[in-house]
């Protein structure tokens, strides 16, 4: 039979009398979630613009952030670092393979932030993982991963949200508002913004590969075509180069400003029926009528004169209708025209009973992403939305990149009567990648 001394019973004792502390938090008394009622976050390659979206994630009381996951050691470690300033503690984990978080049965939604070449697959991936997404934009780079990402999406029935967060800035949802409301009169053309396009398809020059653990060089390339290395690429100097970027470079401002177009001229779901390319702009048109005019910036972070009130900031839109117009930009305000003087009073007034808000902040949209979450209710951006918006957006590129007027058929979402047009809205996957 097993014995106890008296000196370890009574330490035991002690133990066991002793009061046990939890942090506030545990208990939900600090305004933080109790654990059985936080949503566990998890994020896969985060850089600038993703670290701005996981701060605003992890600053919600009902989030908790777990893991990282980035092919480059550096990044990893100053997530680590932030999440775990954030928390008190050194319990975020940091993953190199994104399957290893991905496997995490804690883990209910991830933010995916890599480069664009891998945010459909990942995306992919995850909800096929059982997790709920929310991607940046654009999250595919060809018509044909928007679809496949899509379906994969209604298929498992997660939420997911692209990351077109000015739909849920208050400037440009009133602005899609008047244009709905018929507060403009009839609608008859709407301007995007973007900038000049450009494709690259050179190799920058090979440099030696970095150990696998500071830099997981294939893993980084993952579905695109292999090329050398070069530090310029994870630096962000892929942007621009066909392989890694998508529809020119166009979608990078577009699967914004178009995706609010396609709002206003309550869209989603549909597309533009006819693409025309100059070099200055495109023009399409819809099939009720209006004129969706896509212009080419030379200065889009400068002076975005004569085509946009500069002082509006970047990301402008225009919605034209046949009694009044009104502009908007990421800096919160709004210019209208166009009417009777006591009509852009009376719009101006409206207005003023908005929250205003910076375009670029994403905690409102971040926040109606983890409602969804709890809801299952769709998302503002959710993958039905994001994929006629960025298709919009890809047949705008291609249009551009052949050089010609293509007519779009939206309901089965392919080019009409153009063999190589309807090739470009698919890419081959370098194994052993696949959808």
């Amino acid at each position: 039979m097993n014995t106890i001394s008296r000196r370890r019973f009574l330490a035991a004792a002690s133990a066991l009398a002793a009061p046990h502390v939890l942090p506030a938090s545990a208990l939900g008394r600090d305004g933080a979630a109790v654990p059985s009622d936080r949503i566990v976050l998890g994020a896969i390659g985060i850089g600038p613009r993703g670290t701005h979206v996981l701060s605003c994630m992890i600053a919600e009381k009902d989030v908790q952030f777990v893991a990282i996951c980035d092919v480059q050691r550096s990044r990893r470690e100053a997530v680590k670092r932030m999440a775990d300033a954030r928390y008190g503690n050194q319990d975020c984990a940091a993953y190199r393979d994104m399957f290893e978080l991905l496997a995490r049965p804690d883990i209910d939604c991830v933010l995916i932030a890599t480069g664009d070449h891998w945010h459909a697959l990942a995306s992919i991936l995850a909800a096929k993982a059982g997790k709920d997404v929310y991607s940046e934009k654009p999250c595919g780079i060809t018509i044909g991963l928007c679809q496949a990402l899509d379906d994969t999406i209604r298929r498992t029935g997660r939420v997911f949200q692209a990351g077109t967060q000015r739909r849920s800035v208050a400037n440009f949802q009133f602005a899609v508002h008047l244009a709905r409301s018929g507060k403009l009169g009839k609608l008859h053309t709407l301007h995007a913004s973007s900038y000049y396009p450009r494709n690259r398809h050179d190799w920058l020059p090979a440099q030696p590969e970095p150990p696998k653990d500071e830099c997981d060089w294939d893993r980084w390339l993952g579905p695109s075509p292999w090329r050398p290395y070069n530090q310029e690429y994870v630096r962000g100097g892929w942007r621009g180069h066909d392989d890694f970027d998508s529809g020119a470079t166009l979608l990078d401002w577009c699967a914004h400003t178009v995706d609010l177009c396609q709002w206003a001229n309550d869209a989603d779901g549909t597309a533009p029926v006819e693409f025309a390319p100059s070099d200055h702009n495109i023009v399409a048109r819809y099939a009720n009528g209006v004129k969706l005019v896509i212009d080419f910036l030379r200065q889009p972070f400068g002076d975005r004169s004569p085509h946009y009130r500069t002082e509006l900031g970047t990301c402008p839109v225009r919605f034209i209708g046949e009694e009044a117009w009104i502009e908007v930009g990421d800096s919160g305000g709004i210019a209208v025209g166009g009417a009777s003087t006591a009509r852009i009073e009376a719009l101006k007034a409206e207005f003023a009973l908005w929250a205003r808000a910076s375009g670029l902040d994403a905690s409102p949209h971040t926040r109606d992403f983890l409602n969804c979450v709890r809801t299952r209710a769709l998302p503002a951006a959710n993958s039905r939305v994001m994929r006629s918006s960025h298709i919009a957006c890809h047949a705008a590129a291609t249009a551009w990149m052949l050089g010609r007027t293509l007519a779009f058929d939206p309901a089965k979402e392919e080019f009409v009567g153009d063999d190589a047009a309807n090739r470009m809205r698919h890419r081959a996957l370098r194994e052993p990648w696949h959808i």
